[in-house]
């Protein structure tokens, strides 16, 4: 049997590369000892194949086979696009 693969959503804080994009996913945990909840961060470099990606973009990652030296995962599904404002250049005097 096939074991289930790992998912992770975040957001897309780097697509300076070429078919690569770095997701950083939060989470969510209680401190052992002193039982505060704390936010733990981490990076993740995913396979981005179309190169759809683009900073602020909702995504969700899935384990694969290592891709590279550090990618390990890729891109499964876009799930919200950051909202871009248009903005026309002022007129000039």
């Amino acid at each position: 049997m096939k074991a289930k693969r790992k998912t992770r959503t975040g957001t897309v804080i780097s697509d300076k590369m070429d078919k690569t994009v770095v997701v950083l996913v939060q989470s969510l945990g209680r401190h052992p000892l002193y039982k505060k909840v704390v936010r733990h961060t981490s990076k993740f470099k995913a396979h981005d194949k179309a190169n759809a990606c683009k900073v602020g973009d909702v995504v969700k990652i899935i384990e694969t086979r290592p891709l590279s030296k550090e990618k390990h995962w890729r891109v499964a599904e876009v799930i919200s696009r950051k909202e871009v404002v248009e903005v026309e250049p002022a007129e000039i005097i």
